[in-house]
């Protein structure tokens, strides 16, 4: 005798029919929630990497900076942001004293960023015009290295006219050289003073804006230790000082975007 399901039912309907769609349900809902929950997870682990990597990249080897003053005019302007390369002169180790060995030196006419030796929180760009060893100064707004005169065409002028006598200048007669060409730097001013002789392991650094810009005239040399880096180029540039809201879109330098800093 052939079994055969009763009129208007389907073989596959009934309690254990029942049963497994539910189980089909809970699992498909379980599939579901585990997805999300990968999905999360795999989330949260590729934003960890990414924060790790540009931490490294941060510490190690790149950084991004904004120019806020015009003491570099004309060679970098207000509103430029440049990227610095750290390894260059040895980058420092987070949250140590040390550093990576250096792969060069600062030379002259080199752009580097360090701290400023007033204020060790601030970071200053500017040039370096004596090595240690060099014999620095200036004549007339004329810079001297080792006696000889410079052509610097990278300069920019704004007050030649004005030779201010500050106090600032005062700590210069410590490295003076005493000779007959140090007689008129007893009392050194803005576009008058040395010679002076670059210590070891320090620098002597210029803003390219002569007339407007605070440096190693008034603060003294850099230490080796407080450089951080060499620029490399403008990634990104706008004029602050336009009066049209947003400048940061509106009033953008597309020709210095991909400018080599040099």
């Amino acid at each position: 005798m052939t079994d055969r399901a009763p009129a208007g039912v389907s073989p596959t309907s009934g309690p254990a029919a029942f049963s497994v769609q539910r189980r089909q349900v809970a699992l498909q809902r379980a599939n579901r929630r585990g997805f999300r929950w990968r999905l999360i997870r795999d989330w949260a682990q590729s934003f960890s990497i990414a924060l790790a990597l540009f931490f490294v990249l941060r510490a190690f080897f790149v950084e991004g900076i904004r120019i806020p003053t015009g003491s570099m005019e004309q060679t970098l302007l207000v509103g430029d942001f440049l990227l610095v390369n750290k390894l260059a002169y040895g980058a420092e180790v987070p949250f140590t004293s040390r550093r990576l060995p250096a792969l060069e030196h600062p030379q002259r006419r080199d752009l580097i960023l360090f701290r400023a030796p007033p204020d060790p929180r601030v970071y200053y760009i500017k040039r370096v015009v004596g090595i240690p060893g060099d014999t620095v100064g200036m004549k007339d707004g004329v810079l001297l290295v080792d006696g000889v005169q410079q052509t610097e065409p990278y300069v920019l002028h704004v007050d030649p006219s004005d030779d201010p006598v500050a106090i600032d200048f005062r700590w210069q007669r410590q490295f003076l050289v005493r000779s007959a060409a140090a007689a008129g730097s007893e009392h050194p001013s803005r576009n008058n003073w040395g010679p002076l002789v670059v210590p070891e392991r320090s620098y002597f650094v210029l803003g390219d804006n002569r007339d407007n810009s605070s440096d190693s005239r008034y603060w003294g040399f850099v230490p080796a230790a407080a450089i951080k880096g060499r620029p490399i180029f403008v990634y990104y540039s706008y004029a602050p000082d336009s009066a049209s809201r947003l400048p940061q879109l509106t009033k953008v330098r597309w020709h210095r975007i991909g400018e080599r800093v040099e």
